[in-house]
């Protein structure tokens, strides 16, 4: 466990806020501070024209000019209005993104339907997704701490062909804080944050500093401490055992400007996350809907994530190449899991994962369109244990690996292209795309689990990707446009695929499945954009073809009285949906939003071992959801309020594997809900800023679908933030 004493520390951090946010009380307000976009976590929805975004295309492109459904959300400003927790959170109220919480601490983003690693998220561009992500919820984007991110860029649906394996429900790029701008002398940035929540009992606190030496060298850095206590759910459930747990961040990053075309920049994050337990397994779990209870006595989690790399950005060049960034990283991950079984025995699981990357890519501006092209290279390095105990604590027996095979090695590389051609005077822009892509494994030690002998995999794979995306803007400022895109995706199978032998969902273990190949998939989308001076509207209708992909399949055997099961490549079927958000500003001091989705999908599956394929639901399939608010400000924004609504039908359309997830899925499924949050602001002064917000106004019961703890009950939220 990482914390000894982080009550005495947070207790400090306050007294610090308070200590020093008081000389400034009596300063005057910046009366020019400019206004907010409405509904902070969906700023990027709304940005105004010529604001750019750079994960869709890997160039700076208008939000306008790219031909998929793209959205830029604030990160640390978002976390200071809102009070969101997480980086997941931050997505909440996206159209078709359903926010699944296997436990307070460890939640997953579905992104048009799919999660774990069918989703990727980069940080700066570096991948976080390695060769032992899990296939459903996992904990891994929760690693990311908010109040290090300015920016968060989501790109819905397929994005193998620029970023290569797992971006199939869409691409997540976590945009680190940077240094401020150069005013011509040397200049200090500090800033305190608090953040306290009564239903969590929890406190959070970060100090950060940012400043510019000369115009040649920037830098920022922050710490960032949390805990949260056991959540208070609803009316009815009220407190739910054991789903607090604690974090601390530290992130640093220095650019050296070495001309006005050229950056690097050296950047740093490390992330512990201590003790966060997943109670739907254990006894803590709650009773709720019918849900069936657990009966470990213990499941805990402690991750950890170590980040370092180097950027090197260079604009402007003069010949073919005008422009070239490459990037150096190295990226450490690490699990530990606790288990202690109803008979009190134990389990100690988990793994180290050394990600070594570099990516090259360069840009051209040519007669046959903008080019953007490259090579991207990881290295995955997996050391795994696994050991059981007997109830005295004596050590019973040593596995030959953890949860994935121990002594391990996973490679994955990509050669991509993809340019951009502006038709008919620029009214068509078509952007065709290409990546080809080898993987391998190598597990040294790995369970047969048929013999229990140790056994080792060598396999490797190839792929192809392309894309084609068109644009038509139907002004010449490209304020409305409609566009039309048909990409493909694929997945490799991951050490996780071929070697995981553990628990899976409620009454499964997962055996090893050596034999597998990639995952591959076809996404055609149509949609429209318009943003004109009070109105922003944004409509995307999506089909996602699946092929071959891996499916669990139960092998008819019982292993510790849990179903065997085992991965192929037999699932077939389809995602399809509609997304729609509007926002409208009704005067400068009134505005209003709606975020909708409707999705549908099927795939095969096997229900029993002895069963043929049959044609089912996609486990957890997104329920129809909207969320709708309203919002009023000052005319300098200095004070504000909003009102919103979250709704989401009954989640009933339940697959064979939701069916069997006793512990999390309610028998009939999980109920809908409408629930009301009530947000206020004040800058106070210059240097200060008081939001508050009262969620979950009617104290309601209700979860996200597929999650294994229920959302806060009524939930007062304080955050506070002294810059100066």
């Amino acid at each position: 466990m990482y914390f000894s004493n982080i009550k005495q520390t947070e207790t400090w951090l306050m007294l610090t806020f308070l200590a020093l946010s008081v000389p400034f009380a009596g300063q005057a307000a910046d009366s020019s501070a400019g206004a907010v976009s409405v509904r902070t976590n969906l700023a990027g929805t709304a940005v105004s024209m010529g604001e750019v975004v750079v994960t869709a295309s890997r160039v700076e492109r208008d939000v306008q000019s790219e031909p998929s459904a793209v959205y830029r959300l604030d990160g640390t400003d978002g976390v200071i209005r809102e009070g969101n927790r997480t980086t997941p959170n931050i997505l909440e109220g996206v159209p078709s993104v359903m926010v699944q919480k296997t436990s307070y601490g460890q939640s997953s983003p579905y992104l048009r339907g799919f999660t774990g690693y069918r989703t990727l998220c980069l940080i700066d561009g570096i991948r976080l997704n390695n060769s032992v992500f899990r296939s459903g919820p996992n904990q891994y984007w929760n690693t990311i701490d908010p109040l290090s991110i300015g920016s968060y860029e989501l790109v819905m649906g397929p994005g193998s062909v620029l970023y290569g394996s797992d971006a199939i429900g869409g691409v997540l790029n976590a945009l680190t804080i940077d240094p401020p701008e150069w005013t011509g002398e040397p200049l200090w940035e500090r800033r305190l944050y608090y953040r306290g929540a009564l239903a969590e009992d929890s406190n959070t606190g970060r100090i950060q500093i940012g400043g510019r030496v000369s115009d040649k060298l920037g830098f920022t850095g922050g710490y960032s401490l949390k805990s949260f206590g056991d959540l208070r759910g609803g009316r009815d459930v009220g407190l739910q055992e054991h789903t607090g747990y604690d974090e601390q961040d530290f992130d640093a990053k220095l650019n050296y400007y070495i001309n006005k075309d050229s950056t690097l920049t050296l950047g740093h994050q490390s992330v512990r996350v201590d003790d966060a337990w997943r109670t739907h397994r254990t006894i803590y779990s709650i009773d709720w809907e019918g849900l069936s209870r657990g009966d470990g006595k213990v499941e805990s989690y402690d991750q950890n994530r170590d980040l370092t790399y180097m950027k090197l950005h260079v604009n402007d060049m003069d010949g073919f190449i005008n422009g070239m960034n490459l990037t150096l990283s190295r990226h450490l991950q690490g699990e530990d899991l606790y288990r202690v079984k109803k008979d009190d025995k134990i389990e100690r699981q988990g793994f180290d994962v050394e990600t070594w990357g570099a990516t090259l890519q360069f840009e051209s501006e040519t007669e046959l369109g903008q080019w953007v092209y490259g090579l991207d290279y990881y290295h995955d390095i997996v050391d795994s244990y696994g050991r059981k105990y007997d109830a005295d604590g004596s050590l019973n027996k040593v596995e030959i690996q953890g949860g994935v095979a121990d002594d391990a090695a996973y490679d994955i590389a990509g050669l991509f292209v993809q340019d951009t051609i502006s038709c008919l005077d620029g009214r068509l822009d078509v952007i065709p795309g290409f990546r080809y892509t080898f993987v391998s494994a190598d597990a040294n030690k790995v369970k047969d689990s048929v013999t229990g002998q140790r056994i080792s995999i060598n396999e490797d794979w190839q792929s192809a990707a392309g894309s084609l995306r068109f644009l038509v803007p139907v002004t010449d400022d490209r304020s409305h446009t409609f566009y039309a895109n048909v990409s493909q995706g694929f997945r490799a199978p991951s050490l996780m695929d071929l070697t995981r032998y553990d628990i899976a969902r409620s009454s499964e273990i997962e055996k090893t499945s050596p034999d597998l190949d990639p995952e591959h998939f076809v996404s055609f989308e149509i949609g429209f954009k318009s943003r004109i001076s009070k109105l922003v509207s944004q409509l995307s209708c999506y089909y996602t073809a699946i092929d071959d992909t891996i499916i669990r399949t139960p092998t008819g055997r019982i292993i510790d009285n849990y179903v065997e099961v085992e991965k192929k490549n037999a699932g077939d079927g389809y995602v399809k949906g509609i997304e729609v958000l509007e926002k409208y500003h009704f005067t400068s001091q009134w505005s209003s939003w709606l975020s909708a989705s409707l999705m549908d999908g099927r795939v095969d599956s096997y229900p029993t071992s002895t069963s043929g394929k049959e044609r089912d639901y996609v486990s957890r399939l997104m329920p129809p959801t909207a969320e709708i608010g309203v919002r009023w400000q000052t005319e300098s924004a200095r004070y504000w309020c909003e009102l919103e609504g979250d709704f989401a039908a009954e989640a009933d359309k339940l697959s064979v594997e939701d069916k069997l997830d006793t512990q999390r899925i309610p028998p009939d499924g999980t109920p809908g809900y409408a629930v009301c949050h009530l947000r206020i602001g004040a800058r106070l002064t210059s240097t200060l800023e008081l939001n508050l917000a009262l969620e979950n106004i009617l104290d309601e019961d209700y979860r996200i679908h597929g999650s294994g703890v229920n959302e806060p009950g009524r939930n007062l939220i304080l955050t506070a933030v002294c810059s100066f």
